[in-house]
Formats: structure tokens, C-alpha cells, sequence
């Protein structure tokens, strides 16, 4: 049994993203948990619980000022992000993610720490280790770095400083490293490949034999979840999944099961979606279609004693009869 961190009168949580696509899941867990939240969003939260108090912020830079919000908060989950775009067209991207995903995280941080919290939990991206794996080759917490966009840099960059301050400060930092998240609500290209699945359209992706991690939802709280106060997760980094790789031909075939549908693959030969996608100046798309990322979760069941609670079977489902209802 893990030693469960010490908060003397610091009993509150403060989340930050509560109102994006994975800061929501946290908080409605904590919500149910009956946890006391601080939750400063840009928006205001709707159906506010009686245990969160939800102030507005106005924006995420290294101005920001948090200290307002942190009397007798213990432990702050950095959800809030600036995240990655596809094919996104700004000629200095990298210092617009810096000014959110180091800056203000690292503005947070440092104030955390000085009002006296015990622990700060990050949400990084698998993106701080590369791009893609050769199939059976997954990366781990040990893999050197080779972010290449500016998402991921700025979330490397992010990771160095947080574990840097809790070495000096003595406030426990955990980093989590997910792989593509999904569940009921995604959106961008995952929900595009669901939409494909649910309208039955003919897709050539029957030959693609790669191997990817993806990590449902519900799975990623849990994780987070099993962080809360636990001394084991004190300056670690853990990479998350479902525990079970799939093929992009897998994945669909997975999905159109849910809705007990036919999948419609077609054979067609990966290098010529590879080579179609480079004319066509898409090959980002055609490296998730057919490259592999995969990532090895070994530490969190060591460290943490720590197994998906989902299979990837039922967040498969889930997500699909969400979108279908």
C-alpha cells in the first residue's frame, strides 16, 4: 500500500482546463468524489457543484496571476493547454505554445509552491518522446526525447522546468504522458475516422499493419486519479494506455463492432496511401494512418500498482454509441 501524501489544512484541488475535453472527465470524477475544487476557467462552468468555486481568468501567460486562488489548495492538476493543431499555419508557433504550455504553466507552478501545495500533477503528451516507434519498439519514461513539433518541445520544455522546481521546493511533481485520447465527445481526426465507420464508407486501410497505443478517457482519470496524494508519484513521469496496441485496420474493425456494423476495409497498399498523401502535401495523415506509436506502461503498474479498469473493447463503445445516440 502506497504512502498517501500529508495536506495539513490544504484540502483543496485546483484544476485547470475544467472545461476542456479531458480537464471535464477529471472534474466531474473529483465532482463525484466530493472534492473541494478551485476551477478557473475562461467560461464559466455550467451546473456548478456545491463543492467548486469556479473564478474567470482572462488568459494563460507567464502574467498570470493564481496566487488568488490558492488558499488551502494541496494538490493543482495542470490540465489547460494549448494544444497540438494539425497543418497549424503560424510562423512562430513555438512561442505561442511556450507562453501557455511553459510560461503559464511554470507562473502556476511556482505559486503552488510557494502557497504551500504538496503536489503538482501535469498533463504532458507522448509527443515529448517523438513522433512514432518501429512496430514492437515502444517508447518509455527512459527514452530520450525527440519531440519534433512545437507542441511538443514546449511540452518537454515544460517538463524539465516542473521537475527542476519540485527538486528545489520539495512540492511533489507527476507528469503524465497520454497518447491520443478518446471517448465519448472527441473530436478532430479521430471523430472523422468515426464518422467514416458509422456512415459504412469504403476505406482502403484492410492492409495497414501498424501498431499504435491510444488511451480511452476514462482510462487517463483513473490514472490521475490513482496519483491523487500518493507518495510513489513524487517526481515521476508515467506514459498511459489502454494496454492493448492497435492497427488502424483494427481500430475501425473494433468501432464498427460497437455498432454492430460491418467495418467495409479494402486492401490498398500502405507505401500508396503513404505516397498519395505526400502529393496531396497531407503526410501527417498517412503517418497516423500507417505509422506505429507505442508506448510501454510498465512503470505505472510497478510504481503505482496501477491497470487500465477499461479494456479498449468497452472505451471503443462507449464512444460510439455516445456519438451514435
Amino acid at each position: 500500500m502506497s504512502e498517501q501524501l500529508r495536506f495539513p489544512d490544504k484540502s483543496k484541488i485546483l484544476l485547470t482546463g475544467a472545461s476542456g475535453f479531458v480537464g471535464q472527465a477529471i472534474y466531474q470524477t473529483l465532482v463525484n468524489r466530493s472534492e473541494r475544487l478551485i476551477c478557473p476557467t475562461r467560461r464559466p462552468i455550467s451546473k456548478l457543484s456545491a463543492t467548486v468555486v469556479n473564478p474567470q481568468i482572462s488568459d494563460l501567460s507567464a502574467q498570470t496571476d493564481w496566487s488568488g486562488f490558492l488558499t488551502d489548495v494541496g494538490i493543482v492538476i495542470q490540465c489547460a493547454a494549448r494544444v497540438h493543431v494539425m497543418q497549424e499555419a503560424v510562423a512562430d508557433a513555438l512561442r505561442l505554445f511556450r507562453q501557455v504550455n511553459v510560461d503559464a504553466t511554470m507562473r502556476l507552478a511556482e505559486q503552488a509552491a510557494k502557497a504551500g501545495a504538496t503536489q503538482f500533477i501535469f498533463l504532458s503528451s507522448v509527443k515529448v518522446n517523438g513522433e512514432g516507434t518501429e512496430p514492437g519498439h515502444a517508447y518509455n519514461e527512459a527514452t530520450p526525447s525527440e519531440a519534433q513539433d512545437p507542441y511538443g518541445i514546449s511540452k518537454r520544455e515544460a517538463e524539465n522546468a516542473l521537475l527542476a522546481l519540485g527538486e528545489r521546493s520539495g512540492m511533489h511533481v507527476t507528469i503524465i504522458r497520454p497518447p491520443l485520447i478518446y471517448g465519448p465527445g472527441v473530436k478532430a481526426n479521430f471523430a472523422s475516422m468515426l464518422n467514416w465507420v458509422e456512415k459504412g464508407i469504403p476505406l482502403p486501410f484492410a492492409s495497414i499493419k501498424n501498431k499504435r497505443s491510444f488511451v480511452y478517457l476514462e482510462n487517463l482519470v483513473s490514472l490521475v486519479l490513482c496519483c491523487l496524494r500518493n507518495q510513489n508519484a513524487a517526481q515521476q513521469v508515467f506514459l498511459v494506455s489502454d494496454d492493448h496496441d492497435l492497427s488502424t485496420a483494427e481500430l475501425l474493425q473494433l468501432s464498427a463492432k460497437a455498432l454492430h456494423m460491418p467495418s467495409r476495409l479494402l486492401p490498398f497498399p500502405p507505401t500508396l496511401l503513404v505516397l498519395l498523401a505526400k502529393l496531396a502535401r497531407r503526410p501527417a495523415i498517412s503517418d497516423r494512418l500507417c505509422g506505429s506509436l507505442q508506448v510501454d506502461i510498465s512503470k505505472a503498474k510497478q510504481v503505482l500498482g496501477w491497470t487500465p479498469p477499461y479494456s479498449v473493447e468497452q472505451g471503443l463503445a462507449a464512444t460510439m454509441l455516445a456519438k451514435s445516440a
